[in-house]
């Protein structure tokens, strides 16, 4: 992209209501919504944290519902998405053997699927899960530079500052947000979280949440996709389909004639942030 270049990029988030244990009817559901991208030509499509089995498992059924990276069924999303110009970001049950992890699958055009594993496990996912180790990817595809991370790990700040200062254009986020008291007015906390994130960092973020009621947990249903400039979108219509054309621009981290996000930066003074 050029110094004053935009363009902009077709995003869709969809908010799913998995269900536990019901792994054939929640991969139907998937395999549907990456046909439907492709066929719109959708460039980045996100769907939910955890979508091929549901969120409020026992160790018992995730083990029963996890997936390794190199199933055949992540490799028939890549061969649904061969040929298009579409890249989908998947919540799913990871199996490696003798762990589970929580984990996003990445699949781009013409490439093989890449796992993203969360870092920042959340209350009982600490029951089933393992932390992931590696740092979250940053992804050339086409609709631009793309990092991934999951839920919770979104209200740690440092991450999507990272992301952003690897290069990452758009950040995705699947999501299952838990029902949280608010003031009456306000915007759910996750939200915020985003809001300030995209706005610090001049990033795009995609945050895909999930919907219905799931053993006593009610879901924020909060998907929404938020702006370089920190302004979230409209929510899902009926059909739980949000579709937003994002502006991707060089400038994005330019906010006024003397001022940049980055090149302001004093990292000498941020050493406790890693510490």
């Amino acid at each position: 992209m050029s110094a004053s270049a935009s363009r902009t990029v077709r995003l869709r988030c969809v908010q799913l209501s998995p269900k536990i244990a019901d792994v054939a009817a929640n991969l139907a559901a998937i395999a549907q919504e990456l046909e439907r991208a492709a066929r719109d030509q959708v460039e980045l499509l996100v769907l939910p944290e955890l979508a091929t089995c549901g969120y409020s498992m026992t160790p018992k059924e995730a083990r029963a519902c996890s997936l390794a990276v190199e199933d055949e069924v992540l490799q028939g999303w890549s061969e649904l998405l061969a040929g298009s110009n579409t890249t989908a970001v998947i919540g799913f049950c990871e199996n490696a053997g003798e762990v589970l992890y929580n984990s996003a699958a990445v699949i781009v055009p013409g490439a093989a699927p890449v796992a993203y594993r969360k870092l920042h496990l959340w209350d009982t996912e600490k029951l089933i899960f393992a932390p992931g180790t590696n740092e979250p990817p940053v992804l050339q595809t086409p609709a631009g530079a793309l990092a991934v991370i999951i839920c919770y790990d979104l209200e740690f700040p440092e991450i999507p500052r990272s992301v952003a200062l690897r290069g990452a254009e758009i950040l995705a986020v699947p999501t299952n947000w838990p029902m949280r008291t608010k003031p009456e007015g306000e915007r759910p906390q996750e939200i915020i979280h985003a809001m300030a994130a995209a706005q610090a960092s001049g990033i795009i973020i995609a945050c895909c949440d999930r919907a219905g009621d799931e053993r006593g947990v009610s879901w924020t249903e909060g998907t929404s996709v938020v702006d370089t400039d920190g302004w979230p979108s409209g929510g899902p219509g009926p059909d739980g389909r949000l579709d937003v054309e994002a502006v991707l621009s060089s400038r994005r981290r330019q906010i006024g004639e003397r001022n940049d996000l980055f090149a302001d930066r004093r990292p000498e003074f941020y050493q406790t942030l890693v510490s």
